[in-house]
């Protein structure tokens, strides 16, 4: 259902509040679906099975009501009590500040606003045609998601966020600072770049130094006794309550997270992506002991989620296993590069991965919190972490 229709300057903003409803003339003009994030096969899967987020979706149109950007938006309660580890001391700091100005409370929920992913990072929230002038299309998306929760939700958003933006994007992205967002880097996603002539995970060990060889080779050994096999859309609807146990025990680990996702989606993802959409399941005799995810989405293959039990961890190389599985994928897909995600940034360096920065965009919807946020924000920085180096100099 289109939920809204607006204009602001030259163009228009539409809204809908499922991806089902988007025209079809809209997919046919921008051609966005080569990124599998912006999809209906994708975003349907999500929409389906994660009620506790409200999806809309914003596409921009010119003077001539062609479509010339699409948005996808998540809306979602977060919780200041949620935040552990390394930022727990700056979310009292903020709590304390809100007390005294009374004008946060860290009891109830954030509602937040996500021009985005919510559950991937990357620039995968906002899709701008070629033509155009995206300093001032960035601004006007802005503004529509402003414009959205003033006649939908009156004053019940409290912040709008843009994410994930690489660095050579901010020239256009820091026009938002135009209109009172505040910027920060987070967590970077860890990246590999694979070599063209890699064409098994034998080459792969041979370009790596030799005290990263052995570890490798050591990880597999100790992981052999590990049954590793596809998991099928058929095998789901067993798996699925010791798969969410095993997410959570990761995701309880994150200091950050804006909402748990439901692997109730992983039926969707792989009956709508098929073959792009790997899924893997790690068991040792007939106890699942772990899980991982990815998506092929053109030439990258993206880390997705991952489920471990700590318990066999370390005695298995559970983790270390999934990491070189995703490179044995890559390099058998003939992908250009694996993003690893976030987290773990010093495991996922001795595989080869270094850091891609990311920048996030985020304004409270009143001024003096805004303000505060902005004090906040500027404490936050990345975990600092020792990136290892481990392929051998390439002789020129």
């Amino acid at each position: 259902m289109n939920i809204l229709s607006c204009t602001k300057h030259s163009n228009n903003y539409q809204f809908y509040t499922s991806v089902k409803d988007v025209p079809k003339e809209v997919w046919k003009e921008l051609q966005c679906e080569d990124n599998l994030y912006l999809s209906i096969a994708y975003l349907e899967a999500l929409e389906d099975h994660n009620e506790s987020i409200e999806f809309v979706y914003l596409v921009l149109t010119n003077e001539a009501k062609k479509p010339i950007a699409f948005t996808t938006i998540q809306i979602v309660d977060f919780y200041l009590d949620s935040v552990q580890n390394e930022m727990q001391s700056i979310v009292e700091w903020i709590k304390c500040m809100g007390r005294k100005l009374r004008v946060i409370s860290p009891e109830e929920p954030f509602k937040v606003l996500t021009s985005g992913n919510t559950f991937v990072s990357g620039e995968h929230g906002i899709f701008i045609k070629q033509d155009q002038d995206k300093k001032q299309v960035v601004k006007d998306v802005s503004k529509g998601l402003l414009e959205y929760a003033k006649s939908k939700y009156n004053d019940s958003i409290d912040a709008f966020m843009l994410k994930d933006f690489l660095t050579e994007s901010l020239y256009i992205t820091d026009e938002l600072k135009e209109v009172r967002f505040n910027s920060f880097k987070v967590e970077p996603n860890m990246v590999l770049t694979l070599n063209e002539n890699w064409t098994s995970f034998d080459d792969y060990l041979e370009a790596m130094k030799t005290k990263f060889r052995v570890k490798a080779k050591k990880a597999m050994k100790q992981s052999s006794s590990l049954r590793v096999e596809d998991i099928t859309v058929e095998m789901l609807d067993d798996l699925l309550p010791k798969m969410t146990d095993l997410y959570k025990k990761v995701s309880g680990k994150s200091g950050f997270n804006l909402g748990d996702f439901d692997l109730a989606s992983y039926k969707c993802l792989k009956r709508n992506l098929g073959d792009k959409y790997l899924l893997k399941g790690y068991w040792l005799d007939e106890q699942l002991v772990g899980f991982m995810s990815g998506i092929i989405n053109q030439k990258t293959l993206d880390a997705h989620f991952v489920g471990i039990d700590y318990k066999f961890n370390k005695s298995y190389a559970v983790y270390q296993r999934m990491l070189y599985d995703y490179i044995i994928l890559g390099i058998k897909e003939g992908v250009h590069c694996i993003n690893f995600g976030r987290t773990a940034s010093e495991i996922k360096s001795s595989v080869g991965a270094v850091p891609e920065d990311l920048t996030i965009y985020l304004r409270h919807k009143k001024t003096i919190p805004n303000k505060i946020l902005s004090l906040f924000l500027d404490k936050i920085q990345p975990t600092e972490f020792k990136q290892k180096l481990p392929f051998k100099e390439v002789k020129k």
